[in-house]
Parts: structure tokens; sequence; C-alpha cells
């Protein structure tokens, strides 16, 4: 009896194949089958619109996070879990092989269903996995349909001698994904053939479970105190409960594929078979974009990158009239929704890296949209409220994506339509805006800052305690300042406004004079803040804020002084995974993000590593060093990175101390974008003649 399959379906591939370009790693027995190496790897999937599938290797949830189905109801944010888990259970040759696993508050794990787990791939971003039982080999994929809500589990016979019996078992819920289910709810379901209709209580969006060509039972049955153990490490409530609406059956043979489907959606959700041609081809479509060079590594970003990028609905603000859906960023997974900083940080790297300038158009004029007494929104938040404008940054930041597109995709229309707002902007930060933003006439340099606000990325927050306030002139703002005039300068001359362009020179000349300010001779390298709390005191912390003054395109440094930042900053600062956010011989040092919300937000800028930062400081240290195969070094951990926590993309944080445990978000957009942007702009240059680099480095 034949028992393999010789050919696969298209727009399937094999993960086992060397050949293809994206898949990051397969992973075998000895991660997957462990419980803890299993727990500690997450997989995740997105449909475009902010909502999500993820979840671990070994099928236990571990974050309130996790899940099958989060939909997002008003993209991209009004996120909603509805399909916890979905526990399947294969009877083959007289015996039951649980495929999942779940662990409850008394820390009884049961089932073991992540010992058949043979192998783990991510493949065009798709989670791949292949259970071993007996002499049978069943592949199952995870993945969701672009622009729908809808998540579909794939299940492929590879191998066997006799028909698989396959049982799923759906647990669902209806809640905010920041939230926890516990105690009974009035959930209904109403069955069909091989599906089943849920309506959580009156009101609620319908969804609805299918196994097509299988068959549904009915039942009504509650599950206790799941533990979801990584948010009791952080402190949270961490126990849920789940509701059982009954099991699906079917019988599979050698060669045949079914699917389960989740979906909010009123209509029949796509094909899968055709979806997963779909994302296969974006997939491609991302990665043909890079040199023929870029590794696996680097390939697995570019189709990652596409995760972060997501549509906004219309009418989304109170305040903003806004007429048609448009595009954003979401900052990070799973917890993230779009900010306005890390989305201009992230839309060099995951836009204009890969050519999709019709996609960072999009967002620019997006953001643009959002500009009020000149500045950008940080934050959208999640239920709607009016947007959050208390960021000195994210503004700046706009200036250099608006640069950065102009500069490789030709676009006269969004020149003239956006110059007026940059202008605006600078204009708005002359005469001062919210919370003590405004130019300083004395010295050119932009002061920020009050008392219970946080404006820079180091934002970390508990109550009305801010534990990096930077209140005065901090470093990177003023890089950034710098490079905006010179950004708008520039962008008028180019449009002959030569009024606005002799002014944006004038508060150059200045702002660069005084930018002088920021040296610190003592320590060879800058002060993070000067004038703090609007007096003449300097801050002297050795953070990473300046490298931002080498890093980005202006810099008003000599070239000693830009050679002595990056030596600091690689001294005292750099890991393998990013840059620390304090000196760890800082007093105030603190080397684990670990405990509750404010021991974690105490330490979130006070040691511990930002792995986007790793993009400039490699950038930076090129520019001094001219070594590009120097600089890409400092890059290539990422690569065992990709294995370890979120396969194939890149978390938010690492602990300051070794071994650097990944922490915060499993999946950050300017991290992935950052990284990726760097790796691409130091391929493409040219290596120096030693003569040159022995002088530099002389």
């Amino acid at each position: 009896m034949r028992t393999t399959r010789e050919a696969r379906p298209e727009g399937c591939y094999d993960p086992n194949d060397a050949e293809h370009p994206d898949t990051v790693m397969t992973l075998g027995r000895d991660i997957c089958g462990n419980w803890n190496e299993s727990l500690s790897r997450e997989w995740l999937v997105t449909n475009g619109l902010g909502g999500y599938a993820c979840g671990t290797l070994s099928g236990a949830n571990t974050r309130r996070y996790h899940g099958f189905l989060t939909a997002s109801f008003k993209p991209p944010v009004e996120r909603t879990l509805l399909v916890s888990k979905v526990d399947m259970t294969i009877a083959y040759l007289d015996r039951a092989y649980p495929l999942f696993a779940n662990e409850f508050v008394d820390n009884t794990i049961a089932p073991d269903g992540f010992i058949h787990v043979e192998s783990f791939a991510v493949v065009d971003g798709i989670p791949v996995w292949r259970y071993a039982m007996a002499d049978a080999l069943l592949e199952q994929r995870i993945f969701m349909a672009p622009d729908a809500n809808t998540s579909y589990l794939r299940l492929e016979v590879l191998r066997a001698s006799a028909t698989l019996k396959v049982g799923v078992k759906p647990l669902v819920t209806y809640r905010d994904y920041h939230s926890h289910s516990r105690g009974t709810r009035p959930f209904k379901a109403q069955a069909g053939k091989d599906r089943c209709r849920i309506e959580a209580f009156p009101g609620a969006r319908p969804y609805t479970l299918a196994l097509p060509g299988g068959s549904y039972e009915a039942a009504d049955i509650w599950y206790w105190n799941f533990l979801h153990r990584e948010e009791l490490a952080r402190g949270m409530d961490a126990i849920e409960d789940l509701w059982g609406p009954g099991s699906f059956t079917a019988e599979m043979s050698l060669g045949e594929v079914r699917y389960f489907t989740a979906t909010a959606e009123a209509s029949e959700p796509v094909a899968g078979d055709d979806v997963l041609t779909a994302i296969a081809s974006k997939s491609q479509q991302l990665v043909s974009a890079l040199p023929k060079s870029a590794p696996p590594w680097i390939r697995a970003l570019a189709v990652a990158s596409d995760q972060f990028i997501v549509r906004r609905d219309a009418n989304v603000a109170a305040h903003v009239d806004t007429q048609k859906a448009s595009t954003t960023v979401i900052a990070g997974y799973p917890w993230f929704t779009d900010w306005g900083r890390d989305t201009m940080i992230a839309l060099p790297g995951l836009t204009l890296a890969l050519g999709r300038f019709d996609t960072a158009a999009s967002i620019l004029r997006t953001f643009a949209g959002f500009v009020d007494r000149g500045m950008l929104p940080n934050r959208f938040p999640d239920a709607g409220e009016h947007l959050e404008y208390n960021t000195a940054d994210a503004t700046l930041w706009m200036f250099q994506a608006v640069s950065d597109y102009l500069d490789v995709h030709r676009d006269p229309d969004m020149l003239r339509d956006v110059l007026p707002v940059l202008v605006d902007i600078i204009h708005a930060h002359v005469e001062g805006t919210r919370y003590g933003i405004g130019v300083d006439p004395t010295d050119g340099l932009l002061h920020a800052g009050q008392t219970g606000m946080q404006l820079t990325w180091m934002d970390a927050k508990s109550g009305d305690h801010v534990f990096t306030p930077r209140i005065g002139k901090p470093v990177e703002i003023n890089a950034l300042w710098v490079n905006a005039l010179e950004v708008t300068a520039r962008l008028s001359a180019g449009l002959r406004s030569n009024a606005e362009e002799r002014f944006c020179q004038d508060q150059l000349q200045r702002a660069s004079a005084g930018f002088m300010r920021f040296w610190n001779a003592s320590r060879g390298c800058l002060f993070d803040v000067i004038d703090v709390d609007g007096g003449a005191g300097c801050d002297d912390s050795i953070r990473p804020n300046q490298i931002f003054a080498v890093s980005l395109p202006h810099s008003v440094l000599s070239a000693d002084h830009m050679r002595a930042v990056v030596d600091v900053c690689g001294r005292e600062l750099l890991t393998s995974y990013g840059l620390r956010s304090l000196s760890a011989r800082d007093l105030a040092y603190r080397g684990h993000y670990v405990g509750d919300t404010w021991q974690r937000d105490a330490a979130y800028h006070q040691g511990t590593v930002w792995s986007w930062l790793l993009g400039p400081y490699a950038r930076a240290h090129f520019r001094v060093y001219g070594d590009r195969l120097l600089a890409k070094s400092f890059l290539t951990p990422m690569e065992q990175h990709l294995e370890a926590a979120c396969i194939g993309s890149v978390s938010e944080i690492f602990d300051g101390d070794a071994p650097h445990t990944a922490r915060g978000c499993f999946a950050q957009a300017w991290a992935v974008a950052e990284i990726l942007r760097t790796w691409l702009y130091l391929d493409r240059q040219s290596v120096k003649s030693s003569k040159e680099l022995n002088e530099q480095r002389a």
C-alpha cells in the first residue's frame, strides 16, 4: 500500500525543502517535543486589518493574546478574541493521539500533544507543523485570509497506511483582547451539518465555525482555569475560562486535504487553497525585491514586514474627518495598535526598502491628515477615543520618512501636498506647541516636556510617575530637529519656495551651532539632555539617544566626534540584539525586564536592550569606519533570534544582562524594519580600500 504523497497542491511547499527561499528554518523534535522549548517559541499570522492569530509551538496558550481568531471589528482596533484554541485529536490504527496541550492553574499539563510534533517551520510567513503518529504523518498549517476576519486550519495527510479520523474541538470566547473571560456566559450555537454559528450574547457579532465535508456534534461544556503563564510572570491576572460548543469530525485518507475555518464575516470564506496561493504570491513578491545575495533570514524579515502594514478605516477619530480607508502600521504584536512614532521610524524599512512606494505614500498621506498644532498623534487608542498627541519626536521622524520616500521615488504630487504640512510643523515648533515643545531663541534648539508627561520614545510611565521624563533639550530630539530643518529647506528649494527655504536655513544655522552644546568633553560623547528641567544642568547618562546624531543623514558633528559617539555606544551599550537603554555601569541600571508592571516599567529604559537600535548603530558605525562587512556583522545575531522567540520575527526588547532573554512584544515593526533596511543599505555600499579604512581608524 502506498504510504506517502508524491505531489503537493499548487501554492503549497515542503518546509523541509532547502530550495524554498522563505523557510526560516525547520525545528525538530529536540525543540518541538520539549515542553519548555516549544512553550517559549511562538508563531504569528495576520490579516491586514489588525486582526491576528498566534500561539506557541506546543499548542498551549501562555498569553491572554494567544488565539486562533482575534478579529478587528473596526480596523485596526476593536480587537476581539473569538476562538481561543482549536484542540485536535487523531484516531489512527486503534489509538487516539491528542495533538494539543493545555496548562491549568494547578500546573497540570494535559494532554502532552506536543510530543507528536516531528517538525515545525515557517513557510511564506505561515506556521507549519508536522505530527508523526506511528507510520502516519499529518501536516497542519494556520493562516488568515487577507482583509477578512477569517482563520484557517489546513490539514493534509502526507503519509499513512490507513484512514485517520480527525476530531476538532474549538474553545471559544468573546472578549477584548486585553482581558480574560471568567465564569459562564449565555453562548448559543446554531447547529448545521458541518458547522455552527456562535452568538455570545444578544447584539454580539456572530461568528461561524466549520469543517466542510465533516460533521458537527453540538455540546455545551465549560472548561475552567486555563493558566496563561506569561501573564502570571508579568504580574497580571492569568486565568481564563472557555466554552466548548461541541466537536467536529472527519475522516481523512492519504493525500486528502481538509480545512477548519473560523470567520466573523457574513459571507462564506474564500477557498483555503486560493488564500494560500495568494499568500505565497505576496511573499514571493516581497522576496523578489531583495538582492539575490540576501540570506534566508533577511528574506524571512521581508515576508514578516507585511504583517505590520494594515488598513485603517474611515472616521476613526472623533475630531478628524477621514472619508476613506487608509494605510497605517501596527507597532507590534500582540498588544500594540498603530503609533505615530513607530510608524514613521518603521516606514522606510517596511515599504521603501522593498519598493512598496504606493503603500508608503498612503501611510504618509494618512498621517499628514492627522497633524494638529504641528504635531503627529503618538497613539490611536483601541476604543476610538480622541488621539493622543503626547510626543516630541514622532512628528520629526515624519520628515525623515518623507525625505527617504522622495529620495527613492519621484512623486511631484506628494512633494506639493506634503511640503505645506512640513512647513506648518516647522513654524509651530518655532512658535511653540503642546507640552512645552518649542524652540529656544537663545540657541535655536528644541526644548520639550512638562511634569507628568513622557514625550520621547523613552516613555515608560506608571500612574503619574514618569520613569525617564527627560525634560529639557533631549539629544535625539535636537538631532531630529536639525534634520527636519535641512529636509524642509531642501524640499522648499526644490519647489522654489524661497521665503521658506531662507527661514529654514536660518533656523538650521542657529540650531547647528547650538547643537555643539551637547558635547560632553569629560566623557567624550554627547549629553543625553541639556538644560534639564529648564535649568542649566546636563544629564551625562550614557544612553543610545546620541547615536542618532551620527546615523541621521545630516550630522553637525565633526568626524572625530562622530567616531567618539559610536565608540562609546559600542563600548557601553552594544549587545548582540541591540543597544542597552542605559550603560550597565550606571547606578540606575536594571539588567532584567521582569516582574509586575511597575518593575518592568522601571527597567524599560534603564538598561533594557532595544532591538530597533541595532539598525542606527550599524549605519553609524559604517559612516565613521566605512567597513560594510564589519557593520553588517552587528546584525547577524538576529539570524539566530529568528529561531528563538516568535519564529521569523524580531522581539521588541531583551534583558540588558546576558543571555539577553527576549521580552516585550514578540514581533515589533520598527525592529523588523530597521534591521531589514540597514542590511539592505549596507549591502549596496561599496567596500572601501584598505588604505581608506586604515586612515579612518588611525
